[in-house]
């Protein structure tokens, strides 16, 4: 998911939606340029959003609900008691088949795609030859000849364009990859402890035996869908490909079969469950000069791959491996305002600049300021003492580890 600094726009786009006439639109909800309400791209749901009392706003060129009738506070807490539907048709999902389709991946992100389980996926980068982060997606081995993935929808453009070029040159070559995007599907995910036992009354296949980041296709309330047990909050969950055409049935029979338990939830609360997770922003907290050692995603670089190296910017990403990032990804507490993307990170000591903030609010599960942002290597360790800038102000911070909010994903015993 892409934005700029998400959480703090939200607060004060709910004001201004508090105080604006029925139906009227803020003018942007990102950082980049936001389209016209007339060119609005609609999800599926679009109208349910509407119906239910949906604030919606222009987001990465689409309307989309930043919250309903709930706060966003009461949103955060109520995903992590019980479970919240996202309605995020936004994002970009697209198949990638063909007898080569797997070591084409390759070429292109740090996962060790070839060493998936079929049926399972995992967190990965896209990068570029000076190895910083196109984008961040999901990618699920479905198998051998079937690689599925998302990307970011605020980077849908320059991600088809990216794969489609070096797709035309792979099979150039004699490659076999043939791909394509699913236009004609939405995406929804359902997020929280209650989650598995809503979702579980609608289908047949036992939820107990799918594990984090497990990938079926399979049919739910009579839709075939492609599931994965994943998302973006920290909670247990799912993201959920519904054909278009029986998203909004789908959505309702979750509701229904929750008996209030799940509630609609928009996006100004997934941006704070996301934070409260750890979770990177594509456009805040990586970017295309960002690496993903620097972002704190080394894990996500499969051992063959540091090995072997072999996709685009290894050079740069394996050196760092080695001899260690110029600047690190931490997370921090904070006194006074909450922080701000942006907000200059200064060494307590000697005052000079260490840092910059990325992403900052304050989190409704621990009732105080949480951050994440970018420092120096050598002060990326939990317990060093730091002074935030904001409002030309210097406050008191301290570097601690991620996540913020303890994850629950749904892992073997």
């Amino acid at each position: 998911m892409r934005g700029g600094g998400l959480w703090q726009l939200s607060q004060c786009l709910a004001r201004r939606l508090a105080r604006s006439k029925p139906g009227a639109m803020p003018r942007a909800f990102a950082t980049a340029p936001a389209a016209e309400p007339a060119e609005l791209k609609k999800t599926a749901l679009h109208d349910f959003h509407v119906e239910h009392g949906g604030k919606m706003v222009p987001f990465a060129g689409w309307s989309m609900p930043l919250q309903y009738k709930d706060s966003i506070m009461d949103s955060t807490l109520h995903c992590r008691a019980a479970a919240g539907l996202f309605d995020v048709s936004h994002m970009c999902g697209l198949s990638l088949r063909g007898r080569d389709c797997v070591p084409f991946l390759e070429t292109l992100v740090v996962a060790d795609v070839a060493g998936l389980r079929p049926g399972t996926g995992t967190l990965t980068v896209f990068t570029n030859e000076r190895g910083g982060a196109i984008d961040d997606s999901v990618v699920t081995k479905v198998g051998d000849d079937h690689v599925y993935l998302v990307v970011n929808a605020g980077c849908r453009d320059k991600d088809l364009a990216h794969i489609g070029a070096h797709l035309e040159a792979f099979n150039a070559k004699g490659g076999d990859v043939d791909w394509h995007i699913h236009d004609e599907r939405s995406l929804l995910a359902l997020q929280g402890p209650m989650a598995a036992p809503v979702l579980q009354l609608l289908m047949k296949v036992d939820l107990s035996k799918i594990y984090f980041g497990e990938f079926r296709t399979l049919d739910i309330n009579g839709a075939h869908c492609f599931l994965t047990r994943t998302g973006y909050t920290g909670e247990d969950g799912f993201e959920i490909s519904v054909p278009s055409e029986h998203a909004v049935d789908l959505t309702k029979a979750i509701l229904e079969k929750s008996e209030g338990k799940v509630r609609l939830t928009g996006l100004g609360a997934r941006d704070s469950l996301r934070l409260e997770a750890g979770l990177c922003l594509y456009g805040n907290d990586m970017e295309q000069h960002t690496t993903p050692v620097e972002a704190g995603l080394s894990w996500a670089i499969g051992k063959r791959r540091r090995a072997e190296g072999g996709f685009l910017g290894a050079e740069v990403i394996l050196k760092q491996l080695q001899e260690g990032p110029p600047v690190r990804r931490v997370g921090f507490f904070s006194n006074g305002p909450p922080p701000r993307s942006h907000s200059e990170i200064l060494s307590s000591s000697s005052g000079e600049k260490i840092g910059e903030m990325t992403s900052g609010g304050f989190s409704p599960c621990l009732k105080k300021n949480i951050a994440m942002g970018y420092v120096e290597s050598g002060f990326h360790k939990p317990g060093t003492e730091v002074k935030i800038v904001i409002r030309g102000k210097a406050n008191d911070g301290i570097v601690t580890r991620m996540p913020f909010v303890p994850t629950k994903y749904y892992k073997p015993s």
